[in-house]
């Protein structure tokens, strides 16, 4: 007689694209009912783009770090204000490329880095949504991102390579590519930050630098991050 053979009931792990979902929809929770919430950018962020069109009529409206977000929230039909038109923001939610267990974060892979500093700066909290493959030890292996004046490209490449890193233009079609701002990006490569706070302070005072990819001085206070067990949240 032939054994039946059992198959396995056990779930299949989840895709990174379901745990962005996931924490997309999680960050619903911190957006304040009656007020703007301030919106960042990136694949991790359109998920809670989208999870945010379900309750678009209990909020004001957005403030928005991209051209591409802004698009996908009016496509939906939320508005965006400009982030001069509103004085602050209670909560603002984005991705990260990198976080570390303090709630530093390296982000600009998506080349919004300038406008997401901005309004992460008029917001009182950060809230990072990430999966768990961007928690990190040390700031560092990612790329790190660096918004410059085209004019300050090379010296700050050499300035840069002083310090051990490998920077490169980032390029689109060929040519470098060309931020909201006008400016271009450098991908520095070969870095290990060990003092986050200190390396964004001293990045940021060179001539030409707009911004540097470290977020640091505007931390994350909570990062929502998707895990092969469901959405962990940590606090900072």
């Amino acid at each position: 007689m032939n054994t039946p053979t059992h198959t396995s009931t056990q779930a299949a792990p989840l895709s990174q694209d379901e745990l962005k979902t996931l924490v997309g929809q999680a960050a619903l929770q911190y957006v304040v009912p009656g007020e703007v919430v301030g919106v960042g950018t990136g694949s991790t962020v359109n998920k809670f783009i989208d999870a945010l069109a379900t309750m678009k009529d209990q909020i004001k409206g957005a403030v928005s770090s991209s051209v591409a977000s802004t698009e996908r929230l009016q496509a939906l039909g939320i508005q965006v204000f400009e982030a001069a038109e509103v004085e602050s923001l209670s909560v603002y939610i984005d991705g990260a490329d990198e976080i570390d267990h303090q709630g530093n974060m390296v982000k600009g892979g998506g080349a919004a880095l300038t406008r997401e500093k901005i309004v992460a700066a008029q917001s009182k909290m950060f809230v990072c949504i990430a999966d768990e493959s961007k928690l990190v030890d040390a700031l560092g292996a990612f790329p790190l991102p660096v918004e410059v004046i085209p004019m300050a490209t090379a010296r700050v490449m050499r300035q840069f390579a002083a310090m051990g890193g490998s920077a490169k233009v980032r390029l689109k079609d060929g040519q470098p590519l060309v931020t909201d701002n006008g400016q271009h990006i450098v991908d520095v490569t070969g870095l290990k930050i060990s003092d986050p706070l200190q390396f964004e302070t001293d990045v940021s005072q060179w001539p030409g630098v707009v911004t540097v990819g470290v977020f640091a001085h505007q931390k994350a206070q909570v990062c929502l991050l998707g895990t092969s067990t469901g959405v962990k949240t940590l606090t900072f």
